[in-house]
């Protein structure tokens, strides 16, 4: 399956071991390259149109695409990048500001696809393909935004807030299980049915945590996908647009993606029994909304 470049399988470090039996059976190989600088790692698989699959502020990275890749590789040339400062991307020379992030995007669109992608992204880091749609009008064939940050200003519940600060601050098993409770609708589910690769997945996500660079790179993150992009500038967006959200969505709730609709227009896709995380929680809807919203764009 995977070329697992960088990833000792079966050694005893959880932070190789957790993304090695992750990637071994998924349908991708691992690439580094260099972009804006900085040594990217990304996962790339299948054949087709391009798709690109932009992960959320979650220090395992791309990974956490695992459970819709092995569908997606079907249908579409999948590449999957590890953001500078997560996965196992090497950091930005400094914060991952959105016209830095823009840059890197373009790049990498560049290096790995022949033409125009489809950018799907998830969480905070909405908010820099929203802004990279904005600046780079002819670079996308397609842009789909998955409980999205950067379209409203919000701020989160506080037992939601609070399960964040303090599950980046001080990694452990204990408070990375608390946050994926407050922004999953049933962690339990999805345990019980990925069992081994959810552990692989927390035991990876936990030992990337540790690192100050990852730490770093989060903050960035976060503070990107806070800032509210005027409607004003959501309206110069040209590229075709479809928002795809959970429904039980704590973080960035649903009003989010509801208020904004009647003034962009997007159509907006709502995921049942699914909160911050459709494509974790419900891989098989997330992948058949996905796909009709490519098929109709």
């Amino acid at each position: 399956m995977g070329n697992s470049m960088g990833t000792r399988i079966g050694d005893t470090d959880w932070e190789t071991t957790g993304r090695g039996e992750l990637l071994r059976d998924l349908p991708v190989e691992e690439q580094r390259l260099d972009v804006c600088g900085v040594t990217t790692s990304l996962l790339k698989g299948g054949r087709g149109r391009p798709l690109i699959l932009l992960h959320g502020g979650i220090q395992a990275g791309g990974l956490v695409w695992w459970r819709v890749i092995p569908r997606l590789v079907s249908t579409h040339r999948v590449v999957v990048p590890d953001l500078p400062g997560l996965g196992e991307s090497e950091s930005a020379p400094g914060p991952l500001e959105p016209d830095w992030v823009a840059d890197w995007l373009e790049e990498l669109i560049r290096a790995t696809c022949e033409e125009p992608p489809t950018l799907v992204a998830h969480s905070a880091p909405g908010a820099f393909a929203t802004r990279f749609a904005i600046q780079q009008r002819d670079r996308l064939r397609r842009l789909v935004l998955v409980d999205s940050g950067g379209l409203a200003r919000t701020r989160p519940p506080l037992d939601v807030l609070a399960a964040a600060i303090r599950s980046v601050a001080r990694p452990s098993d204990r408070n990375f299980d608390r946050f994926m409770r407050k922004v999953m609708y049933d962690l339990d589910r999805v345990r019980e049915q990925e069992g081994d690769r959810w552990m692989h997945f927390a035991r990876y996500a936990l030992e990337r945590g540790t690192l100050r660079s990852s730490k770093k790179a989060m903050r960035s993150v976060v503070k990107g996908g806070l800032q509210a992009i005027p409607g004003t500038e959501l309206r110069k967006v040209r590229t075709p647009v479809a928002l795809i959200w959970g429904r039980h969505d704590r973080l960035l709730p649903l009003r989010i993606a509801e208020s904004i609709v009647p003034a962009v227009g997007w159509p907006l896709h709502v995921i049942d029994d699914a909160g911050h995380l459709p494509h974790v929680e419900q891989p098989d809807d997330f992948i058949d909304t996905l796909q009709a919203v490519i098929g109709a764009a």
